[in-house]
This record gives structure tokens, C-alpha cells and sequence, in this order.
């Protein structure tokens, strides 16, 4: 049984390591504090959510059902909308490019997403139990 989760979920974490290395190597002489801030923000929820792929993925072994496939698919776009706005924004602030801010009216849909996959997991394993 393939579980592309679990698979997503180590991808991401590794892809997590090399974005953090990127920030605190690459990125600390070009972003001021704030700036640093958020980019550390992205890497953080990047790592979380990654583990909580990795965590939906290992449920699915055992639980597979509805909620799991979401919860997996809302992770994955809460990182890609969360992290990924967070990340692009930083990268261009990096590279002096100007108007930039409107980027962070993405990353609460990437919230969103966090919260709807927690929930997702939760509403899972509730029905499982039943």
C-alpha cells in the first residue's frame, strides 16, 4: 500500500532542514530582524506540519478513511499557502524587491488549512472509535 503522506511528509521535513539552513546561512545578512522573523516563522510551521504529515500518514496504516485524506491534503496546502507565502516573501525582501506585503494576506489561508487538517484528524480518529 503506497502512502503518499508518509512519502510527502519526509520530503517536506528534508525540504524544512535545507530551507532553515538556507535562512540561517544565506538569508541573515540580507533580511533585517523582522524580516528574519518571519522567515524562521515559515521554517517553524513548515516543521510542524511536516510531522503532522508524517503523523496523518502513520494513521492511515491503521485508519483509512475520509478525514485522514483530507486532513493530509490540508496540511499539505496549509504548508504550500503558510510556509510557501511566508518564504516567497522573505526571498523577495531579500532580493530588495518592493510592494511585497500583500503576500501575507495569503498566509492566513495557509492557517486555515493547519487548523481544517487538525480538526480533519480529529473528526477521524473520533469516528474511528465509534
Amino acid at each position: 500500500m503506497q502512502n503518499n503522506n508518509l512519502q510527502n511528509a519526509f520530503i517536506s521535513g528534508a525540504l524544512a532542514v535545507v530551507l532553515g539552513a538556507f535562512g540561517a546561512h544565506a538569508l541573515k545578512d540580507l533580511l533585517n530582524e523582522q524580516q528574519m522573523h518571519t522567515y524562521e516563522t515559515a521554517v517553524q510551521y513548515h516543521f510542524y506540519h511536516s510531522i503532522a504529515l508524517a503523523i496523518t500518514g502513520l494513521l492511515q496504516l491503521n485508519i483509512s478513511n475520509k478525514w485522514t485524506a483530507y486532513a493530509g491534503k490540508l496540511f499539505i496546502a496549509g504548508l504550500l499557502l503558510f510556509s510557501g507565502s511566508l518564504y516567497l516573501m522573505s526571498f523577495l525582501n531579500a532580493a530588495s524587491v518592493e510592494g511585497v506585503k500583500w503576500l501575507g494576506a495569503i498566509t492566513p489561508l495557509g492557517g486555515v488549512s493547519f487548523i481544517a487538517g487538525w480538526i480533519c484528524l480529529f473528526i477521524s480518529v473520533t469516528k474511528t472509535k465509534q
